[in-house]
């Protein structure tokens, strides 16, 4: 939401909206299945997260490119998250403290807004609000940061974008089946980043999962110029970060992580993001 990976430079022009248009006919289709189909898929070290190498916490990883998985088996007798209903609150933000379980030691901040805005990949969806995109009354903006100055224009985004460890935009709509909507297509804007010149940064495949009915999440991993050699996302290589499409309910959310986070990490942060939504 803050332009791409800190780490990118002579970002890619937007995709053709007319290829999105005809992605998201398709995903309105599956919907009517139960399943979101994707097309097969076609990055520099924050300071305060530890090495995609190294990332911790436990995978949770699901079949990349694969439509929404079996919901996941309670631990221990714990009970399934439920979908959430009603609007959504600061409270159904990431916090900081997520970040913290995943290895990431510097203090965070959390910075918050309520209103209109940017609220995914400029590179990927062109620089456009979320009300100009699927329109609704507003959205709660939360920019998690390690600095303390802060964009003059929005203060969930830092001023340093070494700072930023992570940004998330979270809404509600009228009905589940809306939400479902609006989150096929606010993840379909990002697909065209799969697939970049050579020497750009670029998404991974997407990793999609379901902790229960009604929540579900896809992710892809962000990798550095250095890393696509071949226009896509090397196989097999751990990613530095990420971006998330979210949906619980009612509640949709899209969350950019620019921490330098492993899969293990992104997968735990993921869902730890979409429990809380």
């Amino acid at each position: 939401m803050n332009g791409g990976p800190a780490a990118a430079s002579g970002r890619a022009a937007v995709r053709p909206r007319a290829a999105v248009a005809a992605l998201v006919a398709a995903a309105v289709c599956g919907l009517a299945t139960g399943r979101l189909v994707l097309p097969p898929p076609p990055g520099t070290t924050h300071p305060a997260a530890p090495a995609a190498s190294a990332a911790t916490g436990p995978s949770a990883r699901a079949t990349p490119g694969a439509s929404v998985p079996a919901p996941a088996t309670p631990v221990s007798g714990s009970a399934l998250p439920t979908a959430a209903t009603g609007p959504v609150t600061t409270a159904n933000l990431l916090d900081p403290a997520a970040f913290g379980a995943v290895g990431v030691t510097a203090r965070i901040r959390a910075r918050d807004r309520f209103g209109d805005g940017a609220y995914a990949n400029s590179a990927c969806t062109g620089e456009k609000t979320l009300t100009q995109t699927l329109g609704g009354p507003g959205a709660h903006f939360r920019g998690l940061m390690t600095g303390t100055r802060t964009d003059p224009g929005d203060p969930t985004v830092a001023e340093d974008s070494a700072d930023q460890i992570a940004r998330e935009v979270a809404a509600e709509a009228h009905s589940p089946a809306l939400a479902q909507n609006f989150a096929a297509r606010l993840l379909l804007e990002e697909v065209p980043c799969q697939d970049e010149t050579p020497g750009h940064w670029v998404y991974g495949r997407t990793t999609t999962l379901e902790l229960a009915p009604g929540l579900t999440a896809s992710w892809m991993g962000t990798y550095q110029g250095a890393r696509n050699t071949g226009g896509t996302a090397p196989e097999g290589e751990e990613p530095c970060g990420g971006l998330a499409v979210l949906r619980s309910g009612t509640h949709y959310a899209v969350l950019e992580v620019d921490a330098c986070l492993g899969t293990a990490a992104m997968s735990r942060i993921v869902r730890t993001a979409l429990s809380q939504l």
